[in-house]
């Protein structure tokens, strides 16, 4: 399978200020990127791309007085097969885990494990160990939250979201990760494509998704508090331990963001690319390498 996935983003800067953006295909998927533009700027400024001590990569800019546009646009090559499943998966004891999981189960900026704690094993407690724990935790905050994009709060935390019963895909993350931590089982935050394949279109605009990985039986799986059932397509940008780690912009500075447009979807039911999302086909078609 083709997924065809970009994003077009502008912002207006009242002065020069650094950028540091989190928008390209997490290093992971590098191999499945068939076809790609460049990261192109409007006006044209540089870029450098390092690794943060998640593993992403983070791109580097200098933003001009003004406005700046991001564009990116790529063809990934995909499986197709939905989430792995293991209802089998086990819990790793603490002593054993491998030394780079134990931060996952730290609290963090947006995952006070400290406020959810006995809650956590007031509910989970009981349960058997393993993936029917996290899928429980992930039935919990799927049913405790109701979904809306009017919800959106950069401030919002797991605690919160909780007591609100509100939020976005990040709260799902967030309340899940946290409860995961709380229960000793290593969870981290995941940002990315996750396009209406093999599911009924969404009429609301696209955006990037928030999930999370919880480490079972050695290695990381996938879960999905909000949706709740396995997708086919996810590309991730980013991994850390919560949304801050991976915001999309982080600018040194106020900045205002005056243009936001993200697509992906299997590409043979759009053969012809996307205008409906405001591509320059002739910016972007030659640069496709």
């Amino acid at each position: 399978m083709l997924i065809r996935l970009g994003y077009e983003i502008a912002i207006e800067c009242p002065q020069p200020m650094a950028v540091i953006s989190l928008l390209d295909v997490n290093p992971d998927r590098k191999h499945d990127i068939k076809r790609q533009t460049k990261v192109l700027t409007s006006p044209h400024v540089q870029s450098s791309v390092y690794r943060d001590g998640f593993g992403n990569a983070c791109r580097r800019f200098m933003a001009p007085e003004g406005g700046l546009r991001i564009l990116y646009d790529a063809v990934v090559e995909d499986s197709g097969e939905p989430d792995p499943l293991n209802t089998l998966a086990q819990e790793t004891p603490i002593q054993d885990l491998p030394p780079e999981t134990l931060v996952f189960l730290l609290g963090s900026r947006y995952c006070e494990t400290d406020h959810l704690g006995d809650l956590a094993w007031g509910l989970f407690g009981h349960l058997p160990q393993g993936w029917v724990r996290v899928q429980a935790i992930c039935d919990y905050v799927h049913n405790r939250l109701s979904f809306g994009y009017g919800y959106a709060r950069a401030t919002r935390t797991a605690a919160q979201a909780h007591d609100e019963r509100v939020g976005v895909c990040r709260d799902f993350a967030h309340l899940a990760i946290t409860l995961c931590r709380c229960m000793n089982i290593p969870a981290r935050y995941v940002n990315g494509y996750l396009g209406d394949i093999g599911v009924p279109p969404d009429p609301a605009p696209m955006d990037f998704n928030a999930w999370f990985e919880a480490f079972l039986d050695g290695k990381w799986y996938t879960f999905d508090a909000r949706h709740n059932v396995p997708r086919i397509g996810r590309v991730v940008v980013a991994r850390g331990r919560d949304a801050t780690d991976v915001p999309l912009l982080h600018s040194f500075g106020a900045h205002k963001l005056t243009t936001f447009k993200v697509w992906t979807y299997e590409q043979d039911s759009h053969p012809a690319g996307p205008p409906e999302h405001g591509i320059d086909r002739t910016l972007t078609t030659p640069l496709l390498a």
